[in-house]
């Protein structure tokens, strides 16, 4: 019943303290009011900590079904492999030689009989048994399910606006498949909220709304797994095997619905004010500064509102290095502030306790994934030596030679400080950590090359640096990695079709050298492996020119197929060469950056100064020669060598496909140069920039070889094409812009009907790896 204000005058501490502590667990007594002791009998409030662990049960649920289906996929992928490598052993003592050695036929194919018939129908193969690990209906399960999580949304096109400075760009959304778990957990949170009644009480005298406590204890729950899926270094990763930048999207989407539980625990406390009922008056006799009643509620609201507005992608590009200096720092004033808030009612310590430990944990992890805090190695507290160089088509090639290990397709962040402290950009390793690369600088050494354009920020500086400070000029690198990678391996498939689009391609060629090695070394299923790769122009093919001659060389014969499509003609200056690109001048920055560069070179100067009279052994004249080779070694960082494979019967010679059309040397070609013919001319015609977008010029060998045409690929065309011929498991792997990736996912989503659908041709999977274009 409601007080009166004498009454709450003559109240002691205690009885006004007991009266606050009603607004949240009000003790039922025999002459508690009617509608106090059926709210309590219906969601009693010390009974409210069941629907934080309603949602743990949720995820927990989730997470152990994604677990279940990597690990179906990992066991089958290394039982295929383990498979095909016994029968390649037991074929290798029983069956013929390879077609480099096979006789040809004899004379009898002339004769009556025929006894060794050229054109006879070859002998039917005998259909395969599945692995007690490739259950026929789990298979067709998941490819239903892909021929609908595979089909992406729309891309939306925005056109350029020159009033509000809006550039043309495309928008794309996460992938199906995220959409229907954030929609299932929306759908949860709601149904969990708001189905148990009641949902509010008459008067706030009965105790806090049980909508907004049920709402609170929810996003609570949520906060250990908010952090666990934006960390780099997290276990999410280690057990379902999908890559911290995949599982970013539910980490934003996670901070959304726990701004709408919070926010579903906010309202209810002005629908059923704390000053109804006289209630204002007993907090401002316990409260006696004037602190606002709500003050910790807001203290908490206010970092998660920032932090989800400014995670809107469009904020989040326009303006990233404020998003990566504030995201974390805002991150644990809101952690800081829940605690406060929380009070330790109910169990909402414990999560926030969880989180704390996992956030700590994460940190603590990444330690193993930084190049420079190992004491053992060279680069410890100042990083790695790193050379920039400048690609045709402005592109920028920045090498590291790295102690540091890393499987294809992964990415890491890099950190210059000679160009810039405080930015640390991702980039996909382009090169393969293999002992078929070595590096010059030692036997425990692989170059780590990293290939990317320049658009703004980070990117434009290390290009405007390397064409101030010149080619012969070395950085200090800090790496932050690896991470990523695919959860597959294409080896474990025996079709692989690689798309790219522009420098999308630096995800793919790693993948492409590592697949052909273990095709060569008779580790991987795969028998047809097709690369298709759109650019604007020509000259972009010069930035894995060696790579993509060691895959023509030596892949086995007519397994790897080339189609590159080139969709643009080259930017030419009236001086009929390339326009350089823009440089502008940065005085004072430069200088900063210069000065803490010559800080850790000096160090590492100091360190080989140090190494060198350790190797010395105090011997003078040692000392100086060893000093002397020092200096002489002092130059940019050298060119890759990479081993010639061993001896096989099925490497061959390069024999390019030409076409009739002769080539045309460019100005900035040496003639010297070992050349390597992509099967197109360098420069295309006047006619064939006319027709480029409209017809495909012929090339020779179009079918089985390496040919270049102009105009767009139709991928729809390609991948019906191409599905002719897949066997019982394909892979298609596209990285490119949006338009290619839906075009990609909505052919190969149709595609799911050979599987699920059945028929003759006995195809267990057919899967699909996107990459972001943006790393």
């Amino acid at each position: 019943m409601p007080q009166s204000p004498r009454s709450l005058e003559s109240t002691t501490p205690t009885r006004i303290f007991q009266s606050l502590v009603q607004r949240i667990n009000i003790p039922v007594t025999s002459s508690s009011p009617p509608g106090l002791q059926a709210a309590v009998k219906q969601d009693p409030w010390k009974k409210s900590g069941k629907y934080a662990l309603g949602w743990v049960y949720f995820s927990i649920i989730l997470l152990i079904f994604t677990i279940a289906i990597h690990l179906y996929h990992w066991m089958s992928d290394r039982i295929r492999r383990a498979t095909y490598k016994e029968e390649v052993a037991k074929s290798s003592t029983t069956s013929s030689p390879d077609d480099d050695y096979e006789m040809a036929n004899m004379p009898t194919n002339n004769s009556t009989h025929m006894f060794f018939p050229r054109h006879a129908p070859l002998p039917q193969q005998t259909k395969e048994e599945e692995t007690f690990l490739s259950f026929g209906p789990l298979n067709r399960l998941i490819a239903f399910l892909r021929y609908f999580f595979y089909r992406p949304l729309p891309v939306i096109r925005l056109r350029p606006n020159r009033l509000l400075r809006i550039r043309e760009r495309e928008i794309s959304f996460p992938s199906p498949g995220a959409i229907f778990f954030v929609a299932v957990a929306i759908t949860f949170v709601t149904l969990y909220s708001f189905v148990p009644q009641p949902l509010y009480y008459i008067s706030i005298q009965f105790g806090s709304p049980p909508l907004a406590i049920r709402a609170g204890m929810l996003a609570v729950a949520m906060m250990p797994w908010i952090v666990a899926l934006s960390m780099k270094a997290n276990l999410v990763t280690l057990l379902t095997g999908i890559g911290h930048e995949r599982l970013n999207v539910l980490h934003r989407w996670g901070g959304y619905i726990c701004l709408l539980l919070s926010l579903v625990h906010t309202i209810p406390f002005y629908v059923t004010p704390v000053w109804d009922q006289d209630g204002l008056a007993v907090f401002k006799s316990y409260f006696r500064g004037q602190t606002y009643i709500y003050a910790t509620g807001l203290a908490a609201l206010v970092p998660l509102i920032f932090l989800c507005v400014h995670s809107l992608p469009f904020l989040r590009a326009w303006m990233y290095e404020l998003f990566v200096a504030l995201h974390v720092p805002v991150s644990i004033v809101f952690l800081g502030m829940l605690f406060w808030h929380s009070h330790n009612y109910l169990t909402s310590w414990n999560y926030l306790w969880a989180t704390a430990a996992i956030w700590f944990t994460s940190y603590c992890l990444r330690i193993f994934f930084l190049n420079w805090t190992n004491p053992w190695r060279m680069s410890w507290l100042i990083g790695e030596e790193g050379a920039v160089t400048i690609l045709p088509e402005n592109a920028v090639k920045v090498t590291v030679p790295s102690q540091v290990k890393w499987k294809p397709g992964q990415y890491v962040y890099l950190r210059m400080p000679g160009i810039s402290i405080f930015e640390n950009h991702p980039f996909t390793i382009a090169s393969l950590c293999s002992d078929d690369f070595p590096s010059d600088y030692g036997e425990q050494y692989r170059d780590m090359t990293l290939v990317f354009r320049p658009f703004g920020g980070f990117t434009r500086k290390v290009l405007n640096a390397a064409i101030d400070n010149g080619p012969m000029h070395t950085y200090r690198a800090f790496i932050d990695g690896p991470y990523g990678g695919m959860q597959r391996e294409l080896a474990s498939f025996d079709t692989v079709i690689l798309f790219a689009g522009g420098s999308g391609i630096t995800a793919i060629v790693s993948h492409l050298l590592d697949l052909i090695k273990k095709m060569r070394d008779s580790k991987a299923v795969t028998k047809q492996v097709h690369v298709v790769w759109a650019l604007k122009r020509p000259e972009t093919m010069e930035w894995f020119k060696e790579e993509l001659r060691i895959c023509r060389e030596f892949a086995p014969p007519e397994s790897v197929h080339c189609q590159f499509f080139i969709t643009a003609a080259k930017r030419i200056g009236p001086n009929g060469f390339p326009l350089p690109p823009p440089s502008p001048s940065r005085p004072v920055s430069d200088l900063v950056h210069g000065k803490i560069d010559k800080v850790f070179q000096g160090v590492a100067s100091k360190r080989n100064s140090a190494l060198i009279r350790e190797e010395a052994g105090g011997d003078p004249e040692k000392e100086r020669e060893l000093r002397r080779e020092n200096e002489d070694g002092i130059s940019a960082l050298p060119a890759p060598t990479f081993l010639p494979p061993p001896k096989k019967a099925h490497t061959r010679p390069n024999r390019p496909d030409k076409l009739t059309i002769p080539p045309i040397n460019t100005p900035h070609h040496n003639a010297n140069d070992k050349s390597f013919d992509f099967g197109f001319p360098s420069t295309p015609t006047l006619l064939q920039k006319n027709l480029m977008r409209f017809a495909f010029l012929p090339t020779a060998n179009k079918k089985t070889g390496w040919h270049t045409e102009y105009g767009r690929p139709d991928i729809p065309f390609m991948l019906r094409d191409f599905g002719r011929e897949f066997g019982k498991r394909t892979c298609v792997f596209v990285c490119g812009p949006p338009s290619m990736r839906v075009d990609v996912q909505n052919c190969v989503a149709s595609m799911q009907q050979k599987v699920w659908g059945g028929g003759e041709c006995g195809r267990e999977e057919i899967y699909l790896h996107t990459e972001n274009y943006a790393i």
